[in-house]
């Protein structure tokens, strides 16, 4: 890819590298927050995401955030403000629809 990756292409690479998923959806709800907490006027400060992963099986939900968080820690200390996290294993995500 040439020239800078926008914050979303910078979320998924890092959750796909990390988490090996079979699904990411990442979508920048930015616009939708205007004139709230974080909410800056270039956006990229929130998101929605969806991870679909072997990882989670067997891990709670709470540690399943936490371990999101930890492995984008570099985009909260540049930006990032706040996610909507939707962490399913396979087997989740097929009883969700």
């Amino acid at each position: 890819m040439t020239g800078m990756q926008t914050r979303a292409q910078r979320l998924e690479a890092a959750l796909r590298h990390s988490l090996a998923p079979e699904r990411v959806a990442v979508t920048d709800d930015s616009a939708h927050h205007a004139g709230h907490a974080g909410a800056q006027p270039g956006g990229e400060t929130h998101y929605s995401v969806l991870v679909v992963a072997d990882a989670f099986r067997g891990v709670s939900r709470v540690e399943r955030s936490r371990q999101v968080h930890t492995l984008l820690a570099a985009e909260f200390a540049s930006g990032l403000h706040a996610l909507a996290l939707t962490l399913r294993t396979p087997e989740e995500q097929a009883r969700a629809g």
